[in-house]
């Protein structure tokens, strides 16, 4: 079932110790035994969409390795230098830099926030509609020519660094721009429409793009793209909406001895909410995840708390079932407060909250053909476990606008994300040929909508029959 060597179990004996007892990873073996399975046996459809021409991709490509080097080394700087989430200036800086050193103005601190970076190229058919405008105000592409978008991160993890690989995903959306755009300066008949890059900052728990959206990144904009490393080539994959609460209990301090009987004890209330949170788990479907921490819950075992408090996660696999799992937690809450007879305050979502992925599948199969030219076979949905799944604020971005968010493998499959192992794998021979495999498959995803107008019209047809465009601001009102 596994190439591993038996797990070393602890002498019992030695317990309660310090030291937890090691989880076992029985659980994850099956899964990777079902996907090695799986993967001798299923393979992506690939695209029915001709795309561009074959010249173009051998053009793009070409353009592509020349900065693959440049590439490489912005990866290493970045992995060198992690910044948390609104925090990322040297970073942000850093690609800005290589913009410019390209011949490419980037607006650094676009809608809105500080370290986010908006730039863009326009080829033929847009340059030729320069003096139209639009309904926003902005220059208007040719009718027929669409607007593309090309997203990077950038944020790290507290602690770990870049553990979720995002030095990658930055090299991975900026070289697909550079490509298109060097494409375009040699024969701007290349690119028939308005390319935008989006550095995109706080992603890790913040949504950023949520937050750029009340700037407007995402207006005039027709599709986006970009790429995860993961420890797979993936097309299309489960990623769960997530929202964030914080719940107050407020009670009446006592005497715990003297006059107990004369407090209200916000901690029980804390304590019951978790418990509950755990009962609840019997009742929602396998993907959905709710996951809780006692921030506070009083200073003196002597004293009967009057306040407690709890952070947590809410997460499924559409904002539907998000909207139902967040009324049931906080009827779950409100619940622990009648219990105890404490008061109850409730706070969604001080962060923006992030949707399910909604993934183009016409789109996507580009994608495949663009990897599968450069060696890699990405996997269709279902062949890795969907009960791996984490989650994107890039959920938000497409339920506004067609578009991708294929997993681009740099590590073992056995290598988690938000890890010490996973950001070493960061930097590997791997994440290096991801630099320029991804980078190129996401400008070949955006050449090909630029050319083929029955694809473009496929990739536009799929979004709106999966039901359109959603009021993401308002969805949980």
């Amino acid at each position: 079932m596994t190439d591993r060597e038996p797990r070393d179990l602890p002498d019992l004996s030695t317990f309660p110790g310090a030291e937890p007892i090691p989880p076992s990873s029985d659980y994850v073996d099956q899964l990777e035994a079902q996907t090695r399975t799986a993967m001798r046996t299923r393979r992506h459809a690939g695209s029915e969409h001709t795309g561009a021409p074959a010249q173009l991709h051998d053009a793009l490509e070409a353009e592509v390795e020349a900065v693959h080097g440049e590439l490489v080394e912005l990866m290493l700087d970045l992995y060198e230098h992690p910044e948390v989430a609104f925090e990322e200036v040297r970073s942000s800086r850093a690609i800005v830099e290589v913009l410019r050193k390209h011949g490419i103005e980037a607006e650094l601190g676009a809608h809105g926030v500080e370290t986010a970076i908006r730039a863009e190229i326009r080829g033929a058919a847009a340059s030729d509609a320069e003096g139209a405008t639009g309904a926003e105000g902005d220059a208007a592409a040719a009718p027929g020519a669409p607007t593309l978008a090309v997203l990077s991160e950038y944020d790290a993890l507290p602690v770990v660094g870049h553990g979720c690989g995002h030095n990658v995903i930055a090299v991975m959306g900026l070289g697909a721009f550079l490509a298109l755009a060097a494409l375009a300066k040699k024969d701007p008949s290349a690119v028939p429409g308005r390319i935008v890059y989006l550095g995109t900052p706080a992603e890790e728990g913040h949504s950023g793009k949520e937050v750029m959206a009340t700037g407007g990144a995402w207006k005039g904009i027709d599709a986006a793209v970009m790429a995860h490393p993961y420890g797979h080539d993936v097309s299309d994959t489960a990623w769960l909406g997530r929202r964030t609460l914080t719940i107050e209990y407020h009670g009446r301090t006592a005497h715990a001895s003297a006059q107990p009987f004369m407090g209200r004890n916000a901690l029980d209330a804390a304590s019951l909410m978790y418990q509950g949170i755990g009962l609840l788990r019997q009742q929602i479907p396998p993907t959905d995840r709710v996951h809780a921490v006692i921030r506070e819950g009083g200073d003196r075992a002597s004293v009967i708390p009057d306040l407690a408090r709890l952070d947590l996660y809410v997460r499924s696999l559409a904002p539907e079932t998000l909207r139902d799992l967040s009324r049931r937690v906080e009827d779950v809450a409100r619940g622990a407060a009648l219990m105890t007879g404490c008061g109850v305050t409730v706070t969604w979502d001080k962060q923006p909250p992030s949707l399910p992925v909604r993934t183009n599948g016409t789109l996507t199969g580009r994608w495949v053909e663009a990897q599968r030219r450069r060696g890699r076979d990405p996997l269709p949905r279902g062949v890795v476990s969907e009960t791996l799944a984490a989650s994107t604020d890039f959920g938000n971005v497409s339920y506004r606008l067609p578009g991708i968010h294929p997993m681009i493998r740099i590590a073992d499959p056995d290598t988690a994300l938000h890890t010490r192992e996973f950001a070493k794998a960061a930097t590997s021979d791997l994440a290096r040929s991801a630099a320029a495999d991804g980078a190129y498959g996401l400008a070949a995803s955006l050449l090909d909508m630029l050319h083929d107008a029955e694809l473009t019209r496929a990739v536009k047809d799929e979004f709106e029959e999966a039901g359109g465009a959603i009021d993401v601001p308002s969805f949980f009102d």
